[in-house]
Order: C-alpha cells, then structure tokens, then sequence
C-alpha cells in the first residue's frame, strides 16, 4: 500500500474531474455547434401564429356574464367607440359604475346624472386630443355603443339614450347578436343602427 500525503481527499468522481484538474481535457471541444436553420424555422413559425392570431382591430366590447345581448338579422361590423354596459344590476361605462338599476327605476327623472357628466368628460378629451389635428376628417360624431341585456326594463334604455343625446353622443347603436343558421358558427356582437 501506497503513502499518500495528507490534504484534502476528492471522491472517485471528483478525482477525474475538470474543476480539480486531474481529468482529461483533449475529450471534448470547447466549441460547441450552433445550427441555426431549425432555430430560424422556429422563429419563422412563431412570427407566422403571433401575425394571424393578431386583431389589429382589438375589442370594441367585453362580453361579460352578466349580459345576454339580444339577437338581430339586420346588423353591422361594431366600431370602436365608448360603450355604455347596462346589466340586470348596474349601468356602466369604460368599467366605471354610473347607477344601480334599482334606483334608476325609483328615480323619476329622465336623465342619468353620472353617465352624462361622464360621457361630456369623454367627448371633451376627444376634442381635446384632436384639436391640434389638421381639417376635419377626426372631427367628433358624437356615436356610442349600448351593450344592455336583453331582459333589462325600456324605461332604463330611455333614459342611457336621452343621457348620451343629452350628452352630445346621438349616433347611438345597440351591440347584438348576429341571427344565424342552426348549423352555422355562433353568433358574433354587431351593432345595429
């Protein structure tokens, strides 16, 4: 048996290893090999799902639970404009409550105080971002979406219209289901006039 002279004792796995030197180095390069077609058919395929997946469009309406749109025949593609969401609950607008059904329908008034005072906060920062804007191709047209369920009283619609007429909006549309076949696609939101 062999004299060894005290120090530190590596394991049998650490004896032959590149980090205490005692390995072998010739075994495997330093370089290693990049193959760069299947990376850029990688990225090709990915660029091609982001662009078909993408709407440049975006969501004119959110499409919630607590709304049922009722469903049209005659109908058109929804622009982007602000919406007005009138649930079985509650009135809102851009996600902001404005008033509880329940106390609208007690209220013998025929506007909406919030929604008006809103919607004129929303058209005068229109104004305001398109007044420096040349001729008048971004004039304001005064158009809003209404998204109510189905089941939700008139008396409570009468008065979200005469709120954003009163407000300056008069171009109103109501967002609908588009009617279809049975064996057709689902139904999608559309505006009608």
């Amino acid at each position: 048996m062999a004299i060894k002279v005290p120090g530190k004792r590596y394991g049998k796995r650490l004896q032959h290893s590149k980090v205490f030197g005692h390995g072998v180095h010739g075994k495997h390069g330093g370089n290693a090999d990049v193959l760069i077609t299947p990376l850029v058919d990688m990225f090709v395929i990915i660029v091609l799902f982001l662009i078909a997946n993408f709407s440049a469009t975006g969501e004119v309406l959110m499409m919630t639970k607590d709304i049922q749109l009722p469903e049209a025949v005659n109908v058109k593609e929804v622009e982007m404009h602000p919406v007005v969401m009138v649930s079985g609950e509650e009135v809102s607008i851009s996600g902001n409550v404005v008033g509880r059904v329940q106390d609208l329908v007690k209220e013998e008034y025929l506007n909406i105080p919030a929604l008006e005072e809103k919607l004129r906060d929303m058209k005068k920062q229109f104004e305001d971002l398109h007044a420096m804007a040349e001729g008048n191709t971004n004039a304001f047209k005064g158009d809003v979406n209404i998204q109510a369920h189905k089941d939700v009283e008139f008396s409570i619609i009468k008065r979200v219209m005469f709120s954003c007429a009163s407000a300056g909006y008069n171009n109103i549309n109501f967002a609908t289901l588009q009617k279809g076949d049975a064996g057709a696609e689902p139904p999608t939101a559309a505006a009608t006039p």
